[in-house]
């Protein structure tokens, strides 16, 4: 993909994954602690925490077409090396929310039924809860990096120009 409506579909399509990407972490976090939380969040944020991993490779996918057509700067290169770690950070947000998912689930199962994942053991959810903190944090951080990496590469070029609209002269 590489234009939509004539703007560049990265312009558009990083949208979602800022906006996306800390929702799903901070919905990991709220699962992994709140057990009201996650019978009714869990199995949405897991949905959704996949579908934030397919869009991550489309967007950059779409920086990168971008950026053979704009002028190599040191900040544009910050921005794209930063943008190929976006996957790293969606990918373990995604896997721990389906762990959350499937040991709720687990944990409503029929009695006498085998689970997996130990969905009654509170080490293993104390585990669980301190990943996803940890990757919830990393991935909040690591998407806000790469935004703000992006924005500076858009924007620091662009605002020390003069200013060309009537009565700014």
């Amino acid at each position: 993909m590489t234009t939509v409506n004539g703007l560049p579909a990265h312009v558009l399509l990083v949208h979602g994954v800022v906006v996306l990407l800390p929702l799903c972490a901070l919905l990991l976090v709220l699962t992994a602690l709140w057990p009201a939380a996650r019978q009714r969040l869990a199995g949405p944020n897991a949905i959704l925490a996949v579908l934030v991993v397919l869009l991550v490779p489309v967007t950059t996918d779409a920086g990168e077409w971008l950026e053979r057509r704009l002028p190599r700067t040191p900040a544009l290169h910050t921005h794209t090396e930063l943008g190929d770690t976006a996957l790293f950070y969606a990918l373990p947000i995604a896997a721990l929310a389906l762990v959350v998912w499937w040991r709720d689930r687990e944990a409503r199962a029929v009695p006498g039924r085998r689970t997996y994942l130990a969905p009654l053991s509170a080490t293993v959810t104390a585990v669980v809860a301190a990943l996803a903190l940890v990757v919830g944090a990393a991935g909040v951080y690591g998407i806000y990096r790469i935004g703000d990496s992006g924005a500076k590469a858009t924007w620091s070029s662009t605002a020390s120009l003069p200013a060309t609209a009537p009565g700014h002269d």
